[in-house]
Formats: structure tokens, sequence, C-alpha cells
């Protein structure tokens, strides 16, 4: 009892301190992947509150909003530094990344990089040719092992304090959504009665059904990506190219790109290779809220370009 207490403050708090032993055991802990089974669970509420256009409108939107949010700035610029802002529109991105319910920005990032680093190898926390597609998409996120933020392999993004808050209490945010959310509905509900919505219609929808659409719609990348799909360059692992991805994650897709040259804020090399996520980033820096978008190298684009694609 006294270590399931210790797992299920660790789940709120993740910068409660728990035992070195814990953070080497591969296995579930159920406690800590508390989140995971709320939020699949919560999506059967549908079958009380029932739908509504505006309540299936609000899944969709914040489905797309998110995913940028998990592209962009999660995996672009957390990840990979593909673009440069100021402090305080790193925080906003932050706290945006955040109501995907993916964990905090640092630990996205850490364990992306590491990926990276270790990419199918045995090493490689969620590579569906070494531990299988069911870890790889879902299981590796309910381990001990892999639930603590690694700080020396985000080192560059750790000395914000602003960060690790949010890094540390990265339940907070998707909180506060889940609680306006309800309210929003509500307030609809009495503005507008002709919607036939209510506060739990829209909490159901728009929290727990897109969230979990969201969570599935990018695990396909740690999962598809390296299982289906074609390559163009021979990066050492098993990363692939898939477009059908690519509508999924809006840009995702390119993942055998990606893997070749990590740095670029396109993962669509070519201007056929649809990236939505990097249209968006364009249309930010146009607007100056980000700036010096890396781009891809010539040398990448003509290796390509001599490579069966």
């Amino acid at each position: 009892m006294k270590f399931e207490l210790k797992s299920a403050v660790h789940w709120f708090d993740t910068g409660y301190k728990s035992s070195e032993q814990d953070n080497n055991v591969d296995r579930v802990d159920l406690a800590r992947c508390l989140s995971l089974v709320v939020l699949h669970l919560g999506c059967l509420g549908v079958i009380w509150v029932g739908w509504s256009w505006f309540a299936i409108t609000i899944a969709i939107a914040l489905y797309f909003i998110r995913m940028f949010s998990v592209t962009a700035f999660l995996h672009r610029y957390f990840s990979h530094r593909s673009f440069k802002t100021s402090r305080f529109m790193q925080f906003i991105f932050a706290v945006m990344a955040s109501t995907a319910l993916q964990r905090g920005a640092l630990w996205w990032a850490s364990h992306h990089r590491k990926h990276h680093q270790q990419s199918d190898s045995k090493d490689d926390v969620h590579s569906p040719n070494t531990k299988g597609f069911v870890w790889s998409h879902i299981g590796w996120l309910t381990s001990k092992k892999n639930f603590a933020t690694d700080y020396t392999v985000i080192k560059d993004f750790a000395k914000f304090p602003e960060l690790v808050f949010l890094n540390r209490y990265n339940k907070l945010v998707p909180a506060l959504m889940a609680l306006g959310l309800y309210f929003l509905g509500a307030w609809a509900a009495t503005r507008w009665p002709m919607l036939q919505t209510s506060g739990t219609q829209v909490l159901v929808w728009g929290f727990f059904v897109s969230t979990t659409v969201l969570f599935h719609g990018t695990s396909t990348i740690n999962s598809l990506a390296h299982i289906f799909g074609n390559q163009r360059f021979k990066t050492g692992d098993q990363s692939r190219n898939n477009f059908w991805l690519t509508l999924i994650t809006l840009g995702e897709g390119w993942h055998n790109n990606h893997h070749h040259y990590m740095y670029s804020a396109r993962q669509g090399f070519y201007w056929w290779e649809i990236d939505p996520t990097y249209y968006g980033l364009k249309v930010m820096s146009w607007i100056g809220m980000i700036h010096d978008l890396k781009p891809v190298p010539s040398r990448v684009l003509q290796e390509g370009q001599k490579s069966k694609p």
C-alpha cells in the first residue's frame, strides 16, 4: 500500500522522488498510468450524454489545434529546436502542448531525443521492431522506467523554471482545460438552447474523445511509421515515409525524411510532400511569433532525388 501511495503521488507531482530501483523497472505501473485509463474510460460517456454538432465541432477543432501543438512545439521546437522564439512564446507553446495530456514538454522532448539516438535498437523505448506493436504504441508509456524526465538530455530547456514547473505538474493544464470545457458547454446550453448540448456533453467529446483520438494519432508515428511505408534514405533504422499518417498527424508521416535530417522545420522535404505543420509555422514566422526556421539543406534534397522514393 505504501508503494501504491507513492506511485499515486508521483502521478500528479512528477518531481516526487522515487527510488532508483523503481526508475529501472521496465514493467507496467497502473497508478502512474491512471490518466490513460481514465481518459479511455471517459469516452464511454457518449452513451449517456449523446452528441450534438456543437460538441463534435469542439472535439474536431481541439484535435487539430492540439495535434499542431504536439507536432510544431513538442516535436519540432522542444525536441529539435528547428526554429527560434522568445521566452514568453516558448512558455505559451508549452502550455498549449500540455493540453494534449502527453505529459510535460521536457519529458516528451527528452524521450524523443533518446529515440533518435537509439532508433530501433534494443535501447529504443518504443520500437515496434524490437518490442512489438502494442508496446511501441502505448505500453512503453505505462512503464516505471520511462516515467521520469531525464533532465540531462534536455539541459537547454531545463534551465527555465517555468518549463520545469509545467513539466512537473503536467496534469494541471489538462485539468483546467477539462473544467473550462464543462463550463463552456453549460454556458452554451443556457445561451443557445437550440444547440442541444450540455456541460457534460462538451466535456466528454471535447476532452475525453478528442484527447484519446489525439493520443492514438500521435502514437502512430512511434508504431506504424516504423512498420509501413517507404524509405527514401538509408537511416540505419526502420523509419518510413507514410502519406496516410501525414494526414492524421499534420505532416509527421514523412518520418524517414525526418530521421535522415531531424533539424529541419519541414519534414515534407519536397513541394509535393504536404506538411501542414510547416505551413502553420511559416505563417507564424510571417507575423513574428517565431523566426529562423531551419531549412532542408540542398545536399539532403539532392541526395533524396537520387534515391528511390
